[in-house]
């Protein structure tokens, strides 16, 4: 948390309640249901209280500190305490809702024993709380709730899902088949950008739900249980009907290509209550969500790739969004980047259709330059419309949008300037739909409604008002406060003659709630007119700053001044309720007009990051993914070169088909492995968003998948070792990658021993080589690996045209002084030598402990030497132990070493309990121990 959360627990507000309402408090308190998720606040006007084991919480995770409890009631019926200002409750919620997503708000209204709920908020429904999570934040991403119908029959996993996004009231339903890790799960929850989960309470805690709780936790997202009955599919169509915009028909068929996502859908409608508001009715839309739409990414890739913002980021070019994040409309265009960034295009058109726009932009700078000027003024039209559809709406979104649509008009006319290679697409995408929308019955329509309805000269004030002159009603009552108003200010002049004092100066008129319109006068001035004040006037008040009075002319005006008044409100209600209504019906032409403008907003964004970068951007050619190769030359990290003080050096990545589709990657720790690999993973999302890339030239061929297993965060606070986590995540690797996915995989195997490590690694990268067959970047620190290259083709189902290659990040030992230098270039070959001693010097590591290091190891290579089956075979080649194995001998040890692999995957290990699995394991091992007399390369792992 940031410090900016430590207020003095000495100025937090004071609970101030005597005996009788802190006992009345605390009886309806402990009624409360017991809900370990719920953060419960309570409103005291002027502030908030949180009780209970919730004021624990916000006292260590907020405050920091308990000093900031307090004893509500004494004894043992008392409760802690704690107080909260609106401020920082408006930091709080921002961080339940928006950030953390393990717990929920509720927000209690009352007195005494006497409250009541009014306002829940969920990381997936936040709408009750939109005014105090946005008032003064842009809003960075849509929530969306997901449900889940999962249905586990003959080792087959299917999962009926939908989901629903309340901010765009869109819902939509997939089903689909998946394996034990939920991958496909993972991935649409990545792509939704997921926040809450709706699942069956299930009685006995099954392997599988387990699995999918893992899945839950790995996404940060909220698990909401509901009773099974909930996942019901009965009267579907009929509650559809009345929320879903349009006619029926195509809903009942869309819903008829479905059977477990209907129950999942059947829940969510409840949960949500979209038919408890009738503000729904005929709102919302939906879709079936195809999983195959868009690249699909899962947690880890998320997080490898440094994709969105993390709370500890340094500075904002530590992430992809924080990088690429140029846009300038209010919110709009940072949700679209937030979306697009999940979900990258797989359609090579729809990919170079936005690359050409990019170009437009880039090639064009006064094109850029004047779209990014007027876009700076346009509001958040997507929420703006989502608020005109609430019960409690005002004439300020109203104004905001109509501020937005006066815009437009320029917009449209920089557009039509442009006359470079792109005009006709420009055309296509933006000028034909921006005349369309602006025409008489629609945006030009709703500006003509308000220039008539508002009352622009009071905007200048601040003051949202209907002009006078809009309804009959109100002008006539208008004229009547004003006439009511002019016999009060001639009353004043009548009273400063009678009592002789000059106008304003010395007598003046004012209006409270107390008394309504008086007059005042100073003490000194009451002193000179005491007589006629106490036979002609009424004295109200006498206080220090002076004397209140009043008489019976004055007292008539005033309550004549505020019937009419109150008259001239309750109409003014009416008009502005009529006039938001009559706003909302515009909201598909905002609704659209929201789509055309953050796009160009984020198109405009990737033109910005591509030109003001110190080194440019290029536009990358792209092929579809059974053709073409991933060529990036001079290929930087565009997050890492970003850092202040970097000297970012290129390198250059060519993974090519039969040649270098598999590369393996050896070198230093601390050279620039992880940065290089990572760094192509990049690239490619970049490309395949639509955006340029930081490169000399590149080429990329569209990949529907990134699977990047980068240094296994440390998982044992959630019970996962680095080794099973490592694992786990491999294991989605070889169960969900196609020759169409790109594999990223760095130093797998370092969490257990160095011989266990390095035959899973060796088994891993025959998989990926030979089954899985996609292009792949595999980082290791085991020398040995290099030795795949050299396999290739030996294996009777081998294919030899994959292309395995070895790389290594170049290093530098100066012979004299043993003193290393880090290149950060990626040449060919594999790397002849382990640096690991030479890097703890470099890290300053005491002289004695370095000597003994190197004796040490020299020990070591000497026993690796004598155990090494010497078959008077050549050297094998960039082995660090020298061992003297035929690749043809490697290859068949392999090859048994991959069936052993196969018989473990194969296991039912979900099915077993431990003793079982433990016996299973033993079983296979020592059959692959007796096997191994026949392969000389296997017998030195035994």
């Amino acid at each position: 948390m940031e410090d900016d959360y430590s207020p003095e627990p000495n100025k937090l507000p004071e609970l101030k309640l005597d005996a009788r309402q802190a006992q009345g408090f605390i009886s309806f308190f402990k009624t409360l249901p017991r809900d370990p998720r719920a953060v419960r606040f309570f409103d005291r006007r002027d502030y908030y209280t949180v009780h209970g084991d919730n004021a624990a919480f916000i006292a260590r995770t907020y405050y920091h500190t308990t000093t900031a409890l307090r004893q509500l009631g004494s004894g043992p019926d008392g409760i802690s305490s704690v107080s909260v200002s609106k401020t920082m409750f408006e930091t709080i919620a921002r961080d339940l809702l928006l950030e953390r997503t393990d717990h929920t708000l509720e927000f209690y209204e009352g007195s005494g024993s006497n409250w009541r709920l009014t306002k829940t908020g969920t990381p997936g429904n936040i709408g009750s709380f939109e005014d105090v999570l946005f008032a003064n934040n842009d809003m960075q991403d849509t929530p969306v709730t997901i449900s889940l119908f999962p249905v586990f029959r003959e080792n087959q996993y299917t999962v009926g899902l939908s989901f629903v996004d309340i901010t765009k009231q869109k819902l939509g339903l997939a089903e689909f088949l998946d394996d034990s890790q939920f991958t496909n799960v993972e991935a649409v929850m990545v792509a939704l950008g997921c926040k809450e989960c709706l699942l069956p309470m299930e009685s006995g805690k099954s392997v599988e739900f387990k699995a999918l709780h893992g899945v839950l936790t790995k996404c940060n997202v909220l698990l909401t249980e509901r009773k099974k009955s909930e996942f019901k599919s009965r009267d579907l169509v009929q509650d559809l009907s009345r929320v879903i915009r349009g006619s029926t028909e195509p809903v009942r068929d869309l819903l008829s290509d479905f059977e477990y996502a209907l129950c999942a859908l059947g829940a969510l409608i409840s949960y949500a209550e979209l038919l408890a508001d009738d503000g729904n009715y005929g709102r919302y839309t939906i879709e079936k969500y195809n999983l195959d739409s868009y690249m699909r990414l899962d947690s880890a890739a998320m997080r490898a790739l440094n994709v969105l913002e993390n709370k500890t980021d340094l500075n904002k070019n530590f992430s992809l969004f924080g990088l690429m994040n140029r846009t300038c409309t209010a919110g709009m265009g940072k949700r679209l980047l937030n979306r697009w960034l999940k979900q990258p295009l797989l359609d090579v058109d729809e990919i170079n259709w936005r690359l050409d726009l990019v170009q437009a932009f880039v090639e064009d700078a006064e094109l850029r330059q004047g779209l990014r000027l007027h876009l700076k003024r346009i509001s958040d039209i997507e929420r703006l419309t989502h608020n005109l559809k609430k019960k409690t709406a005002n004439l300020q979104p109203v104004i905001k949008l109509y501020q937005s649509s006066i815009r437009l008009p320029h917009i449209k006319d920089v557009l039509e300037h442009y006359e470079g290679q792109f005009a006709a697409l420009v055309r296509k995408k933006y000028l034909d739909p921006l005349e369309h929308w602006m025409d008489e019955d629609g945006l030009n329509k709703f500006i003509a409604l308000v220039e008539v309805a508002i009352d622009l000269n009071q905007l200048e004030n601040g003051e949202y008002m209907i002009s006078p002159k809009y309804n009959q009603n109100l002008a006539a009552l208008k004229e009547q406060l004003n006439a009511v108003e002019q016999q009060i200010q001639n009353l004043h002049k009548q009273t400063a003659n009678d009592l002789d004092l000059s106008l304003d100066k010395t007598l003046k008129l004012e209006k409270g709630t107390q008394f309504g319109h008086v007059f005042r006068i100073t003490k000194k001035e009451e002193q000179k007119v005491r007589k006629k004040l106490s036979t002609h006037y009424i004295v109200l008040e006498t206080r220090k700053d002076g004397v209140k009075f009043t008489n019976s002319k004055l007292k008539k005006l005033g309550d004549q001044y505020q019937k009419v008044l109150s008259e001239y409100i309750s109409c003014q209600k009416v008009i502005v309720a009529q006039v938001v209504d009559a706003t909302a019906s515009f909201s598909e032409v905002f609704e659209t007009l929201s789509v055309i403008l953050s796009e160009l907003d984020v198109l405009l964004s990737f033109a910005d990051l591509a030109t003001s970068c110190p080194i440019p951007y290029v536009r990358p050619d792209i092929t579809p993914s059974d053709k073409g190769d991933i060529i990036l030359e001079g290929s930087r990290h565009p997050c890492v070169e970003a850092q202040d003080g970097v000297n970012f050096i290129p390198n250059d990545c060519t993974l090519v088909r039969g040649k270098s589709w598999f590369q393996i990657i050896t070198g230093p720790n601390m050279g620039g492995k992880s940065t290089f690999i990572r760094q192509v993973g990049v690239n490619v999302l970049m490309a395949q968003v639509g955006c340029f890339v930081p490169c000399d030239r590149a080429s990329v061929s569209v990949r529907d998948c990134i699977f990047a297993r980068v240094g296994a965060g440390d998982c044992q606070l959630r019970g996962v070792s680095t080794f099973m986590q490592e694992m786990l995540e491999t294991a989605s690797i070889l169960k969900g990658a196609s020759e169409k996915s790109l594999i990223i995989i760095d130093e797998l195997g370092r969490g257990t021993s160095t011989y266990d490590g390095f035959g899973l690694a060796w088994a891993i990268c025959e998989h990926l080589v030979q089954v899985t067959r996609a292009p792949s970047l595999f980082a290791t620190h085991f020398h040995e690996l290099t030795a795949l290259a050299h396999v290739d083709g030996h294996e009777p189902h081998s294919s030899p045209n994959l292309g395995v290659a070895n790389y290594h990040v170049g290093a530098h030992i100066d012979p004299e002084s043993h003193k290393l230098t880090m290149l950060y270039k990626v040449e060919p070959g594999a790397c002849d030598q382990s640096f690991g001693i030479h890097v703890a010097e470099f890290a300053n590591f005491p002289e004695a402990v370095v000597t003994l290091a190197r004796s040490k190891a020299e020990e070591l290579e000497d026993f690796s030497e004598t155990f090494s089956i010497n078959n008077d075979l050549k050297e094998e080649a960039g082995s660090k132990r020298k061992r003297v194995c035929s690749p043809d001998d490697i290859a068949r040890g392999a090859g048994r070493a991959h069936k052993f692999l196969q018989q473990f995957s194969a296991l039912p290990l979900d099915q077993m309990d431990l003793n079982q699995a433990m016996e299973q394991v033993k079983k296979l091992r020592s059959e692959l121990e007796k096997d191994a007399a026949g392969y000389p390369w296997l017998q030195q792992f035994f």
